[in-house]
């Protein structure tokens, strides 16, 4: 059973494609394929959502010490009435906190489109924390905003297994489809030869993945898969003229 409620901390780090190479040769007698997916490789697919005045957006850009997202995700190929899961993610400094549950997609939709007015007839695995998504969705005001798609290749760690590793490829995003059953696509808002790295401990990350990310040079930063797609899709004009995340290889 997929966990529903979690707590854990995360470093981000935005490589090459070369340094994702010698990374994987580095970390491979650590590491195991993650149990999902063909040799722990499988794509994501989220919707989005967002307010009128972007309040997530900016939560996020400006990296408040407290900020939430809200988001619809499925993995790999889904129908219509295939698996979802429907969270809400919260970040405190490092820390992120993930409330979901899961729905089939259909249900997920009844539930945007507000087909029922009591939450206790929504079919899901968890009733309360769709609670608490509807709490943040109409404190917000939030709609759905636009769908992100990635290539994934996660790891787990032999010996320690809160120690996880994703590495994201491929990272694309869309607003003029967001049925997320129609598939991963859309245009890259990430350069093609960039990785997203993600390590993701319970508490701290050990010495040899420390010394192993300082030898092959991999700094940590930032890289909103958020921020960066909502840019793109708003090209030219940005909220209250934000500058746009710096995601080419030149700039990493």
């Amino acid at each position: 059973m997929a966990i529903e409620i979690f707590r854990r901390k995360e470093q981000k780090y935005l490589i090459t494609t070369a340094q994702y190479e010698e990374l994987i040769q580095q970390i491979s007698p650590y590491m195991r394929p993650d149990k999902f997916g063909e040799n722990g490789k499988y794509t994501v697919t989220s919707l989005y959502f967002e307010s009128d005045d972007h309040k997530i957006y900016f939560e996020t850009k400006n990296k408040l010490k407290y900020r939430q997202k809200l988001r619809l995700r499925i993995y790999d190929d889904t129908d219509i009435h295939g698996t979802a899961f429907f969270e809400v993610k919260q970040k405190h400094k490092k820390v992120v906190n993930k409330r979901r549950m899961l729905l089939p997609l259909s249900e997920a939709y009844r539930y945007i489109n507000r087909q029922e007015h009591s939450l206790d007839n929504y079919e899901g695995s968890n009733i309360q924390v769709l609670r608490e998504i509807d709490y943040f969705r109409n404190l917000y005001n939030l709609e759905p905003e636009m769908v992100v798609s990635y290539d994934r290749h996660a790891l787990h760690c032999i010996t320690d297994p809160d120690l996880r590793i994703t590495f994201d490829f491929n990272l694309r995003c869309r607003n003029d489809d967001l049925s997320l059953e129609n598939g991963a696509y859309g245009e890259n808002f990430i350069d093609s030869d960039l990785v997203v790295l993600e390590v993701k401990v319970n508490d701290s990350v050990p010495l040899w993945l420390t010394r192993i990310l300082q030898y092959l040079n991999c700094e940590q930063r930032s890289a909103s898969k958020f921020c960066t797609s909502l840019e793109l899709l708003k090209n030219p004009t940005l909220p209250n003229g934000a500058v746009k995340e710096n995601v080419t290889v030149g700039g990493i």
